[in-house]
């Protein structure tokens, strides 16, 4: 399984898309052990002071494909879950001073935890899908798919032309423009899609 994530990808005015879409798509990659599931706590990270939230879609791959068309794209999706892309801030300044890769910055055990995921059936326009993180009781971002620079389809298509997607494997689309911020040990954090709670877990 792979985990992909699409960085810089949402504007807070949608006036700034066209501007910004160069079809250069910000792409990394996180291994498998940094998942938390089943609404489990995630550990503060030994190796970092400073953790930065960003609640993202997440969609599911669910046939393989390989330069797939945007027009086709759509279909390889099967689910969608909602999810945390935590990055080390701290160690992505490192390695950004040095224009090193983001890896360490991503990848660190339960630095992506996801909700359980919904059908596709359950989102009719992908360009249309709402979902926000509380942390602590209080709202802290908000998002819909409209303010993507990428949407779904062009993630997709654009990722096939480097590597085969194949069924499970995740992506992690991009947090909204405006509310990421520093995480702290005990914080509480509940993520939903179109009102509904599915992600409900703590720092520890």
């Amino acid at each position: 399984m792979k985990i992909i994530g699409i960085g810089k990808n949402y504007v807070a005015n949608k006036d700034e898309i066209s501007g910004l879409k160069d079809g250069n798509q910000v792409i990394f990659t996180k291994p498998e052990t940094s998942l938390v599931t089943n609404n489990e706590a995630v550990a503060f990270p030994s190796c970092s002071n400073h953790v930065v939230y960003e609640v993202e879609l997440v969609a599911k791959i669910g046939k393989k494909g390989k330069n797939i068309s945007e027009a086709d794209a759509p279909s390889y999706i099967s689910e969608i879950a909602v999810g945390i892309d935590f990055t080390a801030k701290d160690i992505m300044d490192t390695y950004r001073a040095i224009k090193g890769p983001w890896a360490l910055a991503k990848a660190f055990d339960g630095a992506s935890p996801i909700s359980s995921f919904k059908d596709i059936s359950n989102f009719p326009d992908l360009n249309n899908i709402n979902f926000d993180l509380k942390i602590n009781g209080e709202q802290r971002q908000v998002g819909n798919t409209d303010f993507m620079i990428y949407n779904f389809a062009e993630i997709i298509a654009y990722n096939s032309k480097f590597m085969t997607l194949e069924p499970g494997d995740i992506i992690f689309t991009g947090t909204p423009a405006i509310g990421a911020g520093k995480i702290l040990k005990g914080d509480h954090l509940q993520a939903s899609i179109e009102g509904e709670l599915l992600l409900d877990f703590k720092m520890i």
